[in-house]
């Protein structure tokens, strides 16, 4: 379900036994100790940071909350629990909901963008990534300047109250808008353009060619779009937070047994039942993925739109609306930050950045916001590349590599809530040594590590997997060491990608609140849970400033990241033609 794929045809290069091998050298007794010492590196982070922590919210859902043990106790009071079943059926039934709308609306506009002429696609595709600089609060503190009871257009509502499913719905579409048009732009940028020639050499008319040509040749697309949302919608905590009013879910549930009412042994169930939707989400999608691997050809002709007037201008006159709305959501957070009272005095003022008369950390918590994402950004890429390298180049045992990329790709089915919980129960645990780490700033960087290690691991993977066996091959007759080929040819080939890797973990370490809000102490609090409290406390101006200045410092970061990944892309070209 991830947004990089890693592509599953067989790696074009060879491991260093085999070109060691052809080259008549083997694999030297340093070279092997070396990669068995990684690889077990890599397989311990992942186990003490992943697999372990998981394994600790199985057992402690058979504990109550004085430690005692009282086997599947917890399950039946669950069951039993009026409150809890009914956040399981609000869950299921928003997720659902907001999952065809968001959907719909995301086929839509990335058909525009594949299938038309229509102007300004480049800006369009753009406006499609807003909702990813911003943490999935900020759309609903939009709604709430919007459509609260302060709001400017709650009028439009006829009567309904936007804390509910409304707001609920409104804000999951914002939040996940991007990642489905993500998703269906590549699905739909890949048809064959032969189908559709002999289509309507047959007399095929343009609606029978979409229904019998165009949604066939997506559908595994859609599958994995339909997917992606349901499972961010089912696993968000930001937007039902702030503007889920008294409609529960099961994301807040886990929020309120853990830090409300401290009964750890039932949010474990409740984290339980949150992971098992995101589970057979990411198994289905695994599947639908597999099959559609199987169906590409190479010697499909890329699809080519032509001109016309009438469906080029309906085109630009949705995608317009669409992206207005994207950047209207986010342009009234950031107009509610610099305006003295909403909506009575709308008297322009940066008060409202003067953090500290909203929450005891005042700037502090930006700054830690900035720290964790620096550090997220360089240790996540290092271990992530080394880890992919060693995965895929490696000698070694296959069982080894198995379980290392099992591992590898579980963080994905493991909403960030349940992996924050797991981290409580683990690392707070008398018995672990690792104890120390608990409250610290090193918890919450390897916390998001692990959260989204899984999309970086398929992005390098995907790089490594391009480079040419050539490089290696002669690296090895030469007799260069493994870790200088790797220092001296491999990342400076894939620094496009490890760039993208450090962006990936940077944004998403400025924007996640789930992965962290059971983590923080007061002196390492994180900008994004700054929001969440002072959204609590009522103070939302001050809320939807911090906001916007993690929509603006991801917005800087990701300028420059263009502006990088072109030098990069012109460096790398170069250094190949030499």
């Amino acid at each position: 379900m991830s947004l990089v794929k890693a592509e599953t045809a067989k790696p074009a290069f060879f491991t260093v036994r085999q070109f060691g091998r052809q080259s008549g050298r083997p694999v030297e007794p340093g070279e092997r100790w070396l990669f068995g010492l990684g690889m077990g590196g890599i397989a311990l982070f992942l186990a003490l940071f992943v697999l372990l922590p998981l394994c600790t919210v199985f057992l402690r859902s058979v504990y109550d909350r004085d430690g005692a043990f009282v086997g599947l106790a917890n399950f039946a009071a669950f069951l039993e629990a009026p409150t809890l079943v009914r956040s399981v059926v609000n869950t299921l039934t928003l997720s659902l909901l907001t999952t065809v709308i968001t959907v719909a609306l995301a086929f839509l506009y990335a058909f525009c963008l594949t299938r038309t002429h229509m102007a300004g696609k480049g800006l369009f595709r753009l406006l499609a990534q807003i909702p990813l600089l911003a943490p999935s609060l900020l759309p609903a503190i939009a709604l709430v300047y919007l459509f609260g009871n302060k709001g400017i257009l709650r009028g439009l509502l006829m009567g309904e109250s936007i804390y509910g499913p409304i707001g609920i719905v409104m804000g999951e579409v914002f939040y996940t808008f991007p990642h489905a048009v993500m998703i269906l732009t590549v699905a739909l940028s890949t048809s064959d353009a032969r189908l559709y020639e002999a289509a309507e050499a047959l007399g095929a008319g343009a609606w029978k060619r979409f229904a019998t040509i165009t949604l066939p040749g997506v559908r595994y697309g859609l599958i994995s779009a339909i997917f992606v949302v349901f499972t961010l919608v089912v696993t968000d905590f930001g937007v039902p937070k702030v503007i889920g009013g008294s409609t529960n879910m099961l994301a807040t549930d886990v929020y309120k047994q853990v830090v409300g009412l401290q009964n750890f042994g039932m949010g474990a169930v409740v984290g339980i039942v949150l992971l098992l939707p995101a589970v057979l989400a990411f198994i289905a999608d695994w599947f639908g993925q597999r099959r559609q691997m199987a169906l590409l050809s190479a010697r499909s002709v890329p699809f080519q739109p032509r001109v016309s007037p009438v469906g080029d201008r309906l085109a630009l006159l949705f995608c317009t609306l669409i992206g207005g709305l994207l950047l209207g959501l986010l342009g009234v957070a950031g107009f509610a930050s610099i305006v003295t009272f909403w909506p009575y005095n709308l008297t322009p003022t940066l008060a409202n950045y003067d953090f500290a008369q909203f929450d005891a950390a005042g700037w502090s918590s930006y700054a830690n916001s900035l720290t964790l994402a620096f550090w997220t950004a360089l240790a996540g890429t290092a271990i992530v590349f080394t880890g992919a390298w060693l995965v895929e180049r490696a000698p070694g045992r296959a069982a080894m590599k198995g379980t290392v990329r099992l591992m590898a790709i579980l963080p994905l089915a493991v909403p960030g809530m349940v992996l924050g919980l797991a981290y409580i129960f683990f690392f707070n645990a008398p018995w672990n040594p690792l104890g120390w780490l608990y409250h610290g700033m090193a918890i919450l960087v390897l916390a998001t590590v692990a959260h989204f290690y899984t999309v970086s691991h398929l992005t390098a993977v995907t790089a490594l997997k391009q480079l040419d066996a050539e490089f290696e091959a002669v690296s090895a007759s030469l007799k260069v060491p493994v870790w200088s080929t790797f220092l001296r040819v491999t990342v400076p080939l894939c620094l496009p990608a490890i760039l993208d890797i450090a962006i990936y973990f940077f944004v998403n370490a400025m924007t996640t609140v789930s992965a962290v809000v059971f983590l923080y102490s007061p002196e390492t609090k994180p900008a994004s849970v700054a929001v969440l409290n002072m959204d609590d406390a009522g103070e939302v101006a001050g809320a939807a400033a911090m906001a916007m200045m993690i929509v603006l410092t991801s917005a800087a970061v990701r300028a420059l990241h263009a502006l990088l990944s072109r030098a990069l892309q012109a460096r790398t070209q170069a250094w190949r033609r030499h």
